[in-house]
């Protein structure tokens, strides 16, 4: 079988340091879906403004090398235990296909690439190309009181984020709302716990560059 992307996604991320690392996590970043031409018809999203919920499959495209082992080191753990690959949902795998759940805000019919669908909370970088859209259904997807393997053991810990208030007046209210949200999921790899290093993300067409001590994570420059 052969898949083609039928769209790609556009976020605020141009690189995949920063992304959550999950969908949902940070429920007020935005995004967009942009249809390839071929799709670019209004009859392929007939009725999908009755979902509140999408399921994307798409591909891992900043991945640089082909997986080829059995187990991975899931972030979750700290990168100091091995687990089957099938029992997490590392990026890494055999074939590199995403899975998310993100929220429908809205559809944007007329645009000059077509049916545009704005959705939030989805955890993909910018040019992420996307396979295929579905429906989220409440009673087949959602499954109450289920275990969640080692994830149940290691719940999240978020970060407190402190922005001075000249960087949130220049980025303004909304943006940095949502980069709070993802600076606390702690964007940096596993193996990096250095307080007295600068980090940098791309976010919004800007560099936000932070220091981390502790649990507090603290916005230093934006360029």
């Amino acid at each position: 079988m052969t898949i083609t992307p039928i769209a790609h996604f556009h976020s605020p991320f141009a690189s995949k340091f920063g992304v959550p690392k999950q969908s949902g996590l940070a429920p007020d970043l935005r995004g967009t879906i942009v249809f390839e031409p071929e799709w670019r018809n209004a009859d392929a999203l007939r009725g999908i403004e009755e979902f509140d919920y999408l399921w994307l499959i798409w591909a891992f495209s900043a991945n640089r090398h082909q997986a080829v082992s059995p187990v991975v080191r899931p972030p979750v753990l700290g990168g100091n235990v091995r687990m089957g690959v099938f029992a997490t949902r590392s990026p890494f795998r055999p074939n590199p296909l995403g899975l998310s759940s993100v929220k429908l805000d809205h559809v944007e019919w007329a645009t000059s690439k077509g049916p545009v669908i704005h959705v939030m909370g989805a955890d993909l970088m910018d040019g992420t190309p996307i396979f295929d859209i579905k429906p989220y259904v409440a009673y087949a997807d959602c499954h109450e009181g289920v275990r969640s393997g080692f994830v149940d053991s290691h719940p999240m810990q978020r970060l407190t984020v402190v922005v001075p208030p000249e960087m949130e007046a220049a980025l303004g209210a909304d943006a940095t709302a949502v980069l709070r949200q993802v600076l606390a999921l702690d964007p940096r790899p596993h193996y990096q716990n250095d307080a007295n290093k600068t980090y940098g993300m791309p976010f919004e067409g800007r560099d936000v560059r932070f220091t981390v001590q502790g649990n507090v994570l603290t916005v230093v420059e934006i360029v």
